[in-house]
C-alpha cells in the first residue's frame, strides 16, 4: 500500500478575500482527486518579522515560523498562488520562505525544502496574471531544492475569473489549475516510492 501524500497548500497573500488564496485551493481540490491529502493555510495566521539574522540570534524563530516549518516538514508537496507585486513576488511570500529555510541546530541545510515537489500557479488583475513573479518564484524553490512541476498557470482579470462558488468560469483554466494538483500529488508520490 503506497503512502499517503500530503499537500501543504497557500497563497502569498495576507488579504482576506485574496483571488490567489482562491485559486490555491481548487489546487488542491485537484491534489485530492489524485489520492492525496491536502491541508489549505493562510498565511495571514502565522504573522512574521521581516527575517532579520540578528533577531533569530537573539531571540531564536518566531514561534510562528517554527509552526510554519515543521508544515512545511510534514508534507511532501506545496501549492503555492502568488499574487505579483511589481513584477515580482510578495514580500510575504518571499520572508516565509526566508524563515522557513532556516536550519535549526543539528539540522540538515533546507530540510523543510529538500526532496518536495511543488506546484505554482498566480491570478492577479492585470493582463498578465501574474506571470513574472512566477518566474521569480520558481527560480528561488529550484535553487533551495525544491522540483517545480513544468505546468503552471497565470489567471489574468482576476476580478472577473471566478464564479460564487470560487471556481474558474473559463474551463480551460479550471482545468489547468486542478491538473497542477494532481502533478503535484503524483511526483510526490512517485518520489515517495523511489
Amino acid at each position: 500500500m503506497s503512502p499517503t501524500i500530503k499537500i501543504l497548500a497557500f497563497a502569498g497573500s495576507a488579504r482576506q478575500a485574496s483571488f490567489n488564496k482562491t485559486l490555491v485551493q481548487i489546487a488542491a481540490q485537484g491534489a485530492r482527486e489524485a489520492g492525496a491529502e491536502a491541508t489549505f493555510i493562510d498565511l495571514a495566521d502565522y504573522p512574521l518579522p521581516i527575517f532579520n539574522q540578528d533577531l533569530e540570534s537573539a531571540q531564536g524563530a518566531p514561534a510562528e515560523a517554527q509552526q510554519l516549518k515543521k508544515l512545511f516538514l510534514e508534507h511532501d508537496g506545496l501549492l503555492i498562488a502568488s499574487p505579483e507585486y511589481n513584477s515580482s513576488l510578495t514580500a510575504l511570500l518571499k520572508n516565509t520562505i526566508d524563515w522557513v529555510s532556516r536550519a535549526a541546530e543539528g539540522e540538515a541545510a533546507l530540510a523543510a525544502y529538500k526532496g518536495k515537489v511543488a506546484g505554482i500557479m498566480a491570478a492577479s488583475p492585470g493582463g498578465l496574471g501574474g506571470l513574472r513573479g512566477l518566474v521569480h518564484l520558481r527560480a528561488i524553490l529550484g535553487n533551495i531544492g525544491v522540483t517545480v512541476v513544468p505546468s503552471q498557470m497565470a489567471v489574468s482579470r482576476a476580478f472577473e475569473a471566478f464564479d460564487e462558488r470560487g471556481q474558474l468560469k473559463e474551463s480551460r483554466q479550471q482545468q489547468a489549475i486542478l491538473a497542477i494538483g494532481r502533478s503535484v500529488a503524483e511526483m510526490a508520490r512517485k518520489l515517495a516510492a523511489s
